[in-house]
């Protein structure tokens, strides 16, 4: 499980060593697994190292140190280093350190900006040095137009952040721009919360951790990302004398006559998860139509109280006109059973719900569900601030609120936080959330009380409801990259996505069983 934490939980780990006079040492090791971080992506992309041009952008504070000192590395292997100082002052030791190895040094101004920027553009690696985690805001002044006329121009080799993106939010992943993506991040001591929620995951690249001896003061993490070792062991595994109602059965209400569609789906993605059984409860068409798609679903048009199930899901495929519909969907909520509602539904639902609740909007949905509570907000703001939003969704609910997008977050009532980007773009394909629906709804359905495999993984089993969802929406992604890396990388329907999961779920229980070797001291890489 990978953990990340906000930028003050990881200064505040950092106080007791700098209290021993260690500030240098957490420096040095931080430079080294910066610079040896670059020497390997290089190296992964058939790069040279000797005589490689470097441009590091550093600031005044710690951050810009550790970009200085790395850059002095590499110039010791031979690679030619440029800083660009974007302020009046630099980490005095880590600048001397840069000029001694041969490192030239620019400061930038109005008028060196043309020139730099032509520089740092052509550039094989361009580091970005200039804000650490303590900042607040994005750049300004030169360094802004540096950045811009960066973005503007053509991109260099390879983008490096130092911890992380300057002007990306390390605790909410809010961005002030202009920000320069970054092909890797590499980050000191712990991943930080706000390189793995969007925005921040868009400028992140791909974040490598370099542990430098903070560890042991960090705290409970801010966030949560399950990895494919943790699936195996989270995911449910029947004993040998389950039976078809002890493996879970779950309740659908899903579907209309605009949209019937979305109930089969709905339906695949459940018996796809593990579901020992599915009963249905729609309009006699739409039960038609589940029953040939999925004969194995017992179909009903009767009651919510008329139907003993495990779990529910509610919502997919359902609008503001489907009364009956609506009605059971209420019902099933009322019942105090876990219940996973979507889409149609989030309007309908009472204002406070509970923690075996799991709703799933998009950023469109969670805007006006948050503007209905009372905090007024529009979908722009939800994709600029994912982490806050979902954050303020659970608190107002009560509920367990899954975000879904590029990176999907998870977030309790009880402040426990998830996230998960183990897919891939193609998922953004109509009916794929009614399979992720299906998904979550089935691992509600057979969770029952076998929730000693969370506490094993770490996990407060009073708390396990966010994990359900977590672990949901990383099956369903590995699903839909495997689905889409068996057609070379090409694109997947929804239907394609729900047969792939039975394989995502195999692989990673073998995973788990036989261990990850490639985890190492040295570092972690997140994706």
């Amino acid at each position: 499980m990978i953990s990340a934490y906000t930028g003050t939980q990881v200064r505040t780990a950092e106080e007791p060593l700098l209290a021993a006079g260690l500030g240098g040492v957490l420096m040095q090791r931080a430079a080294h697994g910066l610079a040896a971080g670059i020497i390997n992506e290089l190296r992964t992309r058939g790069r040279r190292l000797y005589g490689a041009r470097v441009v590091v952008l550093t600031g005044k504070g710690n951050n810009g140190g550790d970009g200085l000192f790395a850059a002095a590395l590499l110039a010791g292997r031979g690679m030619r280093t440029t800083a660009v100082l974007t302020s009046d002052g630099a980490h005095t030791d880590a600048l001397a350190a840069f000029e001694r190895a041969g490192g030239r040094v620019h400061r930038l101004a109005p008028e060196t900006l043309p020139k730099l920027a032509a520089e740092a553009a052509g550039a094989d690696v361009v580091i970005d040095a200039v804000m650490g985690t303590g900042a607040r805001g994005g750049l300004r002044g030169s360094a802004a137009d540096l950045a811009t006329a960066l973005l503007a121009a053509h991109r260099p080799g390879l983008v490096v952040a130092c911890d992380l993106p300057s002007g990306v939010d390390a605790d909410t992943g809010e961005a002030a721009g202009p920000v320069l993506p970054a092909d890797l991040t590499v980050t000191f001591g712990a991943a930080k919360a706000g390189l793995l929620a969007d925005p921040g995951a868009d400028y992140a690249g791909r974040v490598q951790v370099v542990p430098i001896g903070i560890e042991k003061y960090l705290p409970m993490p801010s966030l949560r990302r399950l990895d494919p070792e943790d699936l195996g062991a989270l995911l449910p595994s029947p004993p040998r004398r389950a039976h078809k109602y002890s493996r879970g059965v779950l309740g659908i209400v899903a579907g209309s006559a605009d949209y019937p569609g979305a109930a089969v789906l709905a339906c695949r993605g459940a018996l796809a998860a593990g579901a020992g059984m599915v009963r249905y409860l729609g309009p006699p068409a739409v039960a038609d139509l589940v029953r040939q798609s999925c004969p194995e679903v017992v179909c009903s048009t009767g009651s919510v109280a008329d139907n003993r199930v495990q779990a529910w899901l509610v919502g997919s495929g359902m609008g503001p006109g489907d009364h009956e519909q609506l009605k059971r969907a209420r019902d099933a909520v009322a019942s105090g059973l876990p219940i996973v509602a979507d889409a149609g539904a989030l309007p309908a639902l009472p204002d406070i719900l509970a923690p075996q609740v799991v709703l799933t909007p998009h950023a469109g949905e969670l805007a006006a569900l948050l503007t209905r509570l009372g905090a007024d907000t529009g979908r722009e703001a939800v994709e600029a601030g994912t982490l806050a939003a979902v954050r303020r969704a659970a608190g107002l609910t009560e509920a367990t609120v899954l975000l879904k997008g590029a990176t999907t977050l998870v977030a309790s009532p009880f402040q426990d936080f998830y996230s998960q980007s183990d897919g891939t773009p193609w998922l953004a394909t109509a009916g794929s959330g009614d399979v992720l629906a299906g998904v979550i709804g089935a691992l509600l359905a057979q969770v029952g009380s076998d929730v000693g495999r969370f506490r094993d993984a770490g996990i407060d089993p009073d708390e396990h409801w966010a994990a359900i969802a977590a672990l949901g929406a990383a099956l369903h992604g590995l699903a839909g990259r495997s689905a889409s890396e068996a057609r070379w990388g090409g694109p997947i329907t929804a239907g394609v996505i729900a047969d792939a999961i039975p394989d995502a779920w195999g692989k990673v229980s073998m995973l788990s069983s036989v261990g990850f070797p490639e985890r190492h001291s040295r570092g972690q890489r997140l994706r």
